[in-house]
Parts: structure tokens; sequence; C-alpha cells
């Protein structure tokens, strides 16, 4: 089992930056990707930015230039520094670890408890 435990979120004016980071816990044999989605109310989770384990990046069309993801292998994290937050990146971001273990086959999909994010004009 893995637990993924979020921080950073809050409230932040337009134009502001917030970071948000991710840490894993548990058995864990490899992380394939990392990767944070938000949600708000009506709509389905959408992909924000996502990174695999070799490094390789994807940034939403509507946050290229402005979010950035990251990750630290040692300490099995991962992080979105947000910037020039706008008022439409309001919402409740997930994190999310594709993993797998030594015990069983194939690759486990994890999700964080989300944490709010609210960019006020």
């Amino acid at each position: 089992q893995v637990q993924l435990t979020e921080s950073g979120g809050g409230l932040v004016q337009a134009g502001g930056s917030l970071r948000l980071s991710c840490g894993a816990s548990g058995s864990i044999s490899r992380i394939v990707a990392m990767g944070w989605y938000r949600q708000v109310p009506g709509k389905q989770r959408e992909l924000v930015a996502a990174i695999t384990s070799g490094g390789s990046t994807n940034h939403a069309d509507s946050v290229k230039g402005r979010f950035t993801i990251a990750r630290d292998n040692a300490k099995n994290t991962v992080y979105l520094q947000m910037s020039s937050l706008k008022p439409e990146d309001t919402g409740v971001y997930y994190c999310n670890f594709v993993v797998t273990h030594t015990t069983t086959p194939g690759q486990y999909v994890y999700w964080g408890q989300g944490t709010q994010v609210t960019v006020s004009s």
C-alpha cells in the first residue's frame, strides 16, 4: 500500500505563486510516473502536468509557461510550482503516482487527498 500526502495549497491573489508538494510512503519498487490533476465542481478531473521516470514532462496548454512540475527521486516527492496564477486555476489539486510493487505484478495508481487552491481576482 502507498500513501500520498499533499501540502501547499491555499488562497492567493491573482498573479501570485504557490508550490504544491506530494510525498509518497509505503512499499514502492519503482515510480513509473507522477502527475498533478485539477478538479472543479461539475467538471471532470483534468491533467495539469505529469512527469515520467525518465524525466519527460507534459503540461496542459492552459498552464504552459506558468506551472512547472518537478520531482525529487530520493524523497519520492513531486512538486508543482505555480506562478502567475489566475482565478481560473482555482480548484482542488490531486497528485497521482503510477508505481510498481516488488511482490505483485503490474502498475498501480494512487491518489493524494487533494489540496484546495483558490485564486482571487
